[in-house]
């Protein structure tokens, strides 16, 4: 495995020039364009063809290796986080990247580098796609919608949007490392992790003089207030298993202190281990909604959108995992029946193929806190890329045979992009859920 890790140390200083500009031009997800233009420049002074998603940030560029086997797809995430605590973060947008995507994508940089040293491919069968791609951090999702909407995008995570533009056609098996904390050089994967739905959330009152005759509005601020106690009044119905986590914030309570609120606006994620589980909350959760709008004569419009599938590690390919890892780091925890609440969008490509999301140290700081670096750029940087292509090498060779193997032994969820995209989409609503009637019922409509 030495001349593939050679491979990669060759580019180092190409990998921690891009880790730089990355950072200090953080983007969130869809708005990406400097990262994307950036990182397009550098795939083609080493001579890539990409192909562009167009009208959204990120490309793929594919390795051809010559000999007949599976596509192996490797993401490296361009989008950032909102903290504008953090004291590195953007002073007009407050993006910062405080989850470490910056390093992926640098990463993925230097495997591009790599893939094309002499000798790298030999032995290796099937076609490796390299994917620069937009959107993964689940935020501004406002904004999200807004694109939706417009017809700009189909679905709120850059995985899925890709997939539903075919940028991820004929795919077989996808992997991706993330970057993690830790001592540097050390490593880990767990078994899977939570899904989720998005929940844009607008309660609508009437608004009036807050002093002077605050008796002629509805107070839409009470009425997320009721609904927001509502949802903490159901949390002991979520059972354990099911790892379910309801967390909303309110993004606009109000314009003014004088004046009684008409509209108040909340985002929300359900998580759980199930789509089925998140989708028997989320009717729970839109009945407490709708119930306490009615309570003081209020309105609550709903909007449900997919988020993220929940991500399964492949069983095959974890223990191979494992011993890639083990070859570049001095230490790897492997945990493959453990279970994380987070969520990433690898997840929906788990639905239809196996896949993988381990880490690798270099980071220090919590996750998305105000605190979080990117501290040893050889952990994070050139010891991911090594690991991604000592993998590719184990996988790929001799046949393609492990890959095969994985690709065999897999049961989807869903046998075509088509039959998942159908699932997700039902789990859209976009409604008000109360209707006042003229003999003076109440009809909730959340579902």
């Amino acid at each position: 495995m030495k001349k593939y890790m050679e491979a990669v140390a060759k580019h180092r200083q190409l990998i921690f020039d891009t880790l730089d500009y990355i950072w200090k031009n953080p983007e969130t997800g869809y708005r990406e364009w400097k990262t994307h233009a950036y990182l397009e420049e550098e795939f083609a002074k080493l001579g890539y063809e990409l192909t562009l998603a167009g009208d959204i940030p990120g490309f793929t560029a594919l390795v051809d290796t010559g000999r007949e086997g599976p596509t192996v797809a490797v993401f490296g995430e361009l989008d950032a986080l909102i903290n504008v605590s953090h004291p590195e973060a953007d002073p007009q947008t407050g993006a910062v990247h405080s989850c470490g995507h910056c390093a992926q994508a640098s990463a993925l940089l230097g495997l591009a580098a790599a893939l094309k040293e002499p000798g790298v491919l030999d032995g290796l069968c099937g076609k490796i796609l390299l994917v620069a791609v937009p959107a993964e951090e689940l935020i501004e999702v406002g904004f999200r919608e807004e694109l939706r909407k417009a017809g700009t995008i189909h679905y709120f995570g850059g995985k899925p949007e890709f997939l539903y533009r075919g940028l991820l056609d004929g795919v077989d098996i996808a992997f991706m490392i993330h970057t993690g904390g830790g001592e540097p050089g050390t490593g880990g994967t767990g078994g899977g992790s939570n899904g989720c739905l998005t929940k844009n959330i607008c309660y609508k009152g009437v608004a009036a003089h807050a002093g002077g005759a605050p008796h002629r509005g509805v107070n839409a601020l009470y009425a997320a207030n009721l609904g927001l106690n509502a949802i903490n009044a159901l949390r002991e119905t979520f059972q354990d298993a099911s790892h379910i986590r309801v967390h909303p914030i309110i993004t606009s309570g109000g314009d003014s202190v004088n004046a009684i609120p008409d509209a108040v606006y909340l985002e929300s994620y359900i998580r759980g281990a199930t789509m089925d589980e998140i989708a028997a909350v989320n009717t729970k959760v839109n009945r407490a909604l709708a119930a306490t709008a009615a309570a003081i004569g209020a309105n609550v419009h709903i909007n449900d959108q997919p988020g993220y599938w929940p991500r399964i590690y492949d069983k095959t390919l974890l223990p191979v995992l494992r011993d890639a890892m083990e070859q570049v780091l001095d230490k790897v925890n492997y945990a493959p029946e453990s279970w994380a609440g987070g969520c990433s969008d690898i997840g929906d490509l788990g639905a239809l193929m196996p896949i993988l999301h381990p880490h690798v140290s270099g980071a220090v700081g919590d996750a998305h806190g105000k605190a979080y670096y990117i501290r040893d750029p050889e952990s994070a940087c050139v010891k991911s890329a090594q690991c991604q292509l000592v993998f590719l090498a184990m996988i790929l060779g001799d046949g393609a045979k492990l890959a095969k193997e994985a690709i065999a032994n897999y049961q989807p969820q869903f046998t075509t992009k088509e039959e998942y995209f159908a699932y997700v989409d039902k789990l859209t609503l976009d409604k008000d859920a109360v209707a006042y009637n003229e003999d003076g019922t109440v009809t909730l409509s959340f579902a």
